[in-house]
């Protein structure tokens, strides 16, 4: 069994439970927390797991500041095949668009699996390397999100503000 490093992100957000090793990022968590805690004092880093630590640090810096499109760090999937497989189409909707449920499960070859393909975006472990945000239903509506609908219409704003590579401030 692999073991893993953990550190906190303070994100507009609030603050980002992060699990991961050298291999890459195994988990992203929203922390209902208070946003003074000290997010030093619970930062566990192998030094095997520091350039990782940075690599994963400096992509989210970017992402939160509309510099970062694509997140490149390498992600550790542990999940059903059907889940892999809606969690790569996910990472297919382009920074700032959307795509409905029932076209992730066209996508991926289950036409009638939009519940089924739901239940994977609720399991996804990386939301915003994994954009689920991005995923509304078919009516147009924002649904479910584990971080909670403010966090998703959050994210969906963010990546509309810096859509078309106009950086503001």
């Amino acid at each position: 069994m692999m073991e893993y490093s953990y550190f906190s992100y303070p994100s507009p957000l609030g603050i980002l439970k992060i699990a991961f090793n050298k291999r890459g990022i195994k988990g992203i968590s929203f922390c209902n927390c208070d946003k003074n805690i000290n997010i030093n004092k619970d930062k566990f880093i192998r030094n095997s797991d520091f350039l990782m630590y940075k690599y994963i640090f400096c992509e989210l810096n970017k992402y939160f500041t509309g510099k970062l499109r694509v997140f490149e760090v390498p992600v550790i999937l542990e999940g059903t095949d059907f889940q892999k497989r809606v969690w790569q189409e996910l990472k297919r909707i382009p920074y700032g668009n959307f795509s409905t449920y029932g076209e992730i499960a066209r996508a991926i070859g289950s036409p009638k699996a939009a519940r089924a393909v739901g239940n994977a975006n609720n399991k996804n472990k990386l939301p915003i390397i994994i954009p689920c945000h991005r995923v509304i239903g078919s009516t147009g509506n924002l649904t479910g999100y584990a971080g909670g609908l403010e966090r998703k219409k959050w994210l969906i704003n963010h990546e509309k503000k810096y859509r078309k590579g106009v950086s503001i401030g």
